[in-house]
């Protein structure tokens, strides 16, 4: 199943500032970031992964996966994924798309944001929750280090 970068950048400029009733929301437990993320990963057609404990899936706040929610989750799930759902790989700045995603650590040590990148030229710029943006451009964010996930498709 493809990807639908265009449909997943659609939904984060959609909710951006506004939280989707059909999701929890996260805010008071951590963050919604990934939570965000992992909408605009489904509204691009990433199939779930029902897999218990170590699958990418959301039905309600008691019936979902570490990884829809959790940071570190999401990109152990993204990164090493074989079977249904999203899957990616790190990546440099240069391959990046629409669609695809930057996790941030502000203290060096902990990746504790996620956001979906909505555009690379002339930067890039994301739309994230917990820090509800959209278009914010990356470098306007105080952080101690990035990592970023090309997102390669959808089993």
């Amino acid at each position: 199943m493809a990807y639908d970068r265009e449909k997943a950048v659609a939904y984060a400029h959609r909710w951006a500032y506004g939280r989707n009733p059909r999701y929890a929301n996260f805010d008071g437990m951590g963050g919604d970031c990934t939570n965000f993320v992992s909408q605009c990963l489904a509204a691009g057609g990433c199939a779930m992964n029902l897999t218990p404990t170590l699958g990418w899936y959301f039905y309600t706040l008691d019936t979902r996966s570490p990884a829809w929610s959790g940071v570190e989750y999401l990109y152990n799930f993204l990164t090493r994924n074989r079977g249904v759902g999203p899957y990616g790989s790190e990546a440099s700045a240069e391959q990046l798309l629409p669609g695809d995603l930057v996790q941030l650590s502000f203290d060096g040590k902990r990746y504790g944001h996620c956001a979906l990148i909505v555009t690379t030229l002339p930067e890039i710029r994301v739309a994230a929750h917990t820090f509800n943006s959209d278009n914010r451009p990356l470098g306007s964010y105080t952080f101690q280090k990035k990592r970023f996930i090309h997102l390669e498709g959808s089993r």
